[in-house]
């Protein structure tokens, strides 16, 4: 069997056509694996009546919904690639996407309009604008679309995906990603967690992000399984939700757990949720205080793990076994090779620090027109640059200490931010943290830390400082501390820290 969506979506109707596979809960909607391969089918017939070839690609700017997924999963079925609009990038990004995508036409919701057709008027090429209910029925207002013969094959390393990275500087990257590199995705996100048929995820992340793309939309797929998928993740709902449509599991990012976490937890107490096997944490480094603190609260394990755009998310993962797991580390690779390497690029022994190189066939095809960049990340024998810093201890566990361009190097020692950030994160007053270097005459760089209270909580600048020097030193204790009403942030949840420290300067 090849591994292409078209094949496991053409499986899953073969094998069990009249089970769900998608449940829109605004819509009130269920999709089964049958009507998902009809309705792919059609889909790809009205884009092809439409003048659009095979390897065109395809936009939605969009929220989740029903008829999101359909689409991501629907393009690619019939041969085109995806090339998802972020919701949350700024206008010059989108534009540039738009732009540098070629993409034929976008998907959206009337309440994106305003944003997205004066960016798609500025592109010189014609792109078709479609607006979609995405809680309708169908995609096409006013018919349902017949299937038509199935459009040309398609292999294995055609293009599936083309997402951009949203990146802490300059313009975003497009990462080109195949089939192969999808489903491989999602076959080690099943292998990591052990999924089955009989597992229900719960969607939070957006499908403009890789992790709700291959980990919750793919990864259901290739397992025969199903997902709940509502609009977008709101705490008043999140164990509702889990308990009235039977979900097994959840992927999140940290700040969605520290959000989950303020609550006192009396609501989700008098809900049924002894079919919750597990949650999962990815996208950006999970700190053991808050990772202690949530499974205390809820008695529910979060698995942390680990991922990137570039391969397709999931390339480390804790065990499932609770006693195999370690607090701090993302895990060991699962589905694919990792090491640590130098600066001369020779692999380090166990417990050295490095950069974190990745091999597998998850890891992407290259960067979208970008034939330097590619060339600067891929090595010719597969191995990935991931641009993180880490270690990987005797038992094969990776510790990322943070990126090589984020490094805080105060009077000629390194600093990694993540350190203090899992300092501040111990604090009970703190809900988020993020340290970065700012310039400084004496030490080159000192460290400024900017932190977001927990509602109703107040603490003073002293207090954070003396909090650090006890867990820190002084050394390593911020210079500047500064009470914030949000960090930025990308769609994963990862802190952008050079825009941080752009943005907030010491006075």
């Amino acid at each position: 069997m090849k591994r292409t969506i078209r094949d496991y979506i053409d499986l899953g109707a073969r094998q069990q056509p009249d089970k769900v596979y998608l449940i829109a809960p605004e819509a009130g909607r269920e999709l089964t694996y049958r009507q998902l391969q009809e309705d792919s089918i059609a889909f790809g017939g009205r884009l092809h009546q439409m003048g659009l070839s095979k390897g065109d690609k395809v936009s939605f700017m969009l929220g989740n919904g029903y008829q999101t997924v359909k689409i991501f999963l629907g393009a690619m079925y019939a041969g085109f690639a995806v090339a998802p609009l972020n919701l949350q990038a700024q206008a010059a990004h989108l534009a540039h996407v738009l732009e540098h995508s070629d993409t034929k036409l976008v998907f959206y919701t009337r309440e994106l309009e305003n944003r997205l057709v004066p960016l798609a008027e500025r592109v010189e090429r014609e792109i078709q604008l479609i607006c979609i209910d995405n809680d309708a029925e169908h995609i096409f207002p006013g018919e349902a679309c017949s299937p038509t013969d199935v459009p040309a094959e398609i292999d294995e390393d055609d293009d599936a995906l083309l997402l951009y990275t949203s990146g802490t500087t300059g313009l975003p990257k497009g990462v080109i990603l195949s089939h192969k590199n999808m489903v491989a995705g999602g076959q080690n996100t099943v292998a990591a967690h052990e999924l089955t048929s009989g597992d229900r995820a719960l969607c939070s992340l957006p499908l403009y992000h890789i992790n709700g793309e291959v980990v919750t939309v793919v990864a259901p797929l290739v397992s025969a399984g199903s997902v709940v998928m509502p609009h977008r993740f709101r705490r008043s709902d999140f164990w509702e939700l889990m308990s009235a449509y039977g979900c097994t599991w959840f992927s999140v990012v940290p700040t969605i757990l520290s959000y989950l976490s303020c609550d006192e937890g009396d609501g989700c107490r008098s809900l049924n949720l002894e079919k919750v096997r597990f949650g999962r944490s990815a996208s950006s480094a999970l700190p053991p205080a808050l990772h202690l603190a949530f499974e205390k609260q809820f008695q529910i394990p979060i698995i942390e793990t680990m991922g990137l755009t570039e391969t397709a998310a999931p390339v480390f993962s804790n065990p499932l076994d609770p006693a195999r797991r370690k607090f701090g580390s993302p895990g060991m690779a699962v589905g694919n090779e990792a090491k640590i390497v130098g600066p001369d690029g020779r692999e380090l022994t166990r417990g050295r620090q490095g950069e974190i190189m990745i091999r597998g066939d998850n890891v992407m095809k290259g960067y979208y027109k970008a034939p330097e960049l590619t060339a600067a990340a891929l090595e010719p024998d597969g191995w990935l640059h991931t641009g993180d810093l880490g270690y990987m201890d005797e038992d094969g566990f990776v510790f990322v200490t943070g990126r090589i361009k984020e490094l805080i190097i105060k009077g000629g020692e390194n600093i990694a931010p993540r350190e203090i950030d899992d300092v501040l994160y111990q604090h009970p007053a703190i809900l988020d943290a993020g340290a970065v270097g700012i310039p400084d005459a004496h030490y080159g760089e000192e460290v400024m830390c900017c932190v977001v209270l927990k509602p109703d909580c107040t603490v003073t600048e002293e207090e954070l400082r003396s909090h650090c020097l006890k867990h820190l030193g002084e050394y390593k204790t911020p210079k500047v501390i500064k009470v914030v009403k949000t960090l930025p942030k990308g769609p994963s949840g990862k802190i952008q820290r050079l825009k941080l420290r752009d943005a907030l300067e010491p006075e």
